[in-house]
């Protein structure tokens, strides 16, 4: 249980003039600062934190929410952090406990650390499924991919917006019309003048986040993969649904190897909305 003292500080809403409150609370936890992703988070999403009397915040996470914004489809939950100096004292439930209650009849879902997962699950939260992160540098296979793909433009936006919409089941429209301002590429497969697919990378510390990552088959998802790994000597990272199977492995082939894993976890609804088979890697884990 929280102690009187933590118990009685407020929860606000955070918002992009927290930025750097929040990238210190991630760097006291031992995670990158992640400023460029949680500037992102702060002004697509809604922020919840708790502020320390002595300076920084106590606990911080982000909603995001999709569909209509007076009833939203869903809301996903990220960045859920507690500063070490008050880690185990109940903050972390208490804020979720908050945002639980703030997001009403909201179906949510979460990607969940196995430190944060028994939390989750006393908060009702189910384990719907897994993603793993994979890292490494990216190899190329000997052969040219058979999808085309290339740059996104202008034009493509529209039909990005639509697929989008059909393969996770609501409308992001906040969250991607944003992407050409944080993603570093974004590109598009085609198929007879056709999107079928789309992804972007965006850089984190030392890496180049692959997300989202959305194709009409694996085949499809190999050729954006390939195409975004041309344009960077770092190494990649993206969180891939473990029910692609021949997409993880031939990620693997390629050079990236897991490093952690996260259990997708819902709360009111059975499983995340949309059709996961074209759904290969999340924006990022925590939107």
């Amino acid at each position: 249980m929280p102690t009187p003292f933590l118990a009685a500080l407020p929860i606000r809403r955070l918002s992009p003039r927290d930025l750097a409150a929040c990238a210190d609370l991630s760097e006291d936890r031992g995670w990158p600062r992640e400023e460029h992703k949680w500037g992102f988070l702060l002004t697509a999403g809604q922020g919840y934190g708790i502020d320390d009397p002595h300076g920084g915040l106590v606990a911080a996470c982000v909603v995001t929410t999709y569909g209509p914004y007076d009833r939203p489809d869903l809301g996903a939950i990220g960045m859920v952090l507690v500063a070490e100096r008050h880690a185990r004292q109940g903050i972390g439930r208490r804020l979720m406990r908050h945002v639980v209650s703030a997001m009403g009849s909201t179906p949510l879902a979460l990607h969940a650390t196995p430190y944060g997962r028994p939390l989750y699950e006393q908060l009702g939260f189910k384990a719907t499924g897994r993603a793993e992160m994979l890292q490494g540098h990216f190899t190329p296979e000997g052969r040219e991919p058979r999808v085309a793909t290339r740059a996104a433009t202008a034009e493509d936006l529209i039909a990005i917006l639509r697929l989008d919409e059909e393969v996770f089941g609501a409308d992001r429209t906040h969250l991607i019309t944003r992407l050409p301002a944080f993603a570093d590429r974004l590109h598009v497969a085609e198929d007879d003048g056709r999107i079928t697919g789309y992804a972007a990378t965006w850089p984190n510390t030392d890496t180049q986040v692959v997300g989202p990552l959305i194709a009409h088959d694996t085949e499809t998802a190999q050729a954006l993969l390939t195409s975004l790994a041309a344009h960077t000597t770092r190494p990649l990272r993206t969180d891939i649904d473990v029910r692609h199977e021949n997409l993880l492995a031939w990620a693997n082939d390629r050079g990236l190897a897991p490093v952690a894993s996260s259990a997708v976890m819902t709360h009111g609804i059975p499983e995340p909305p949309g059709d996961w088979t074209r759904r290969f890697a999340p924006l990022t884990v925590a939107a």
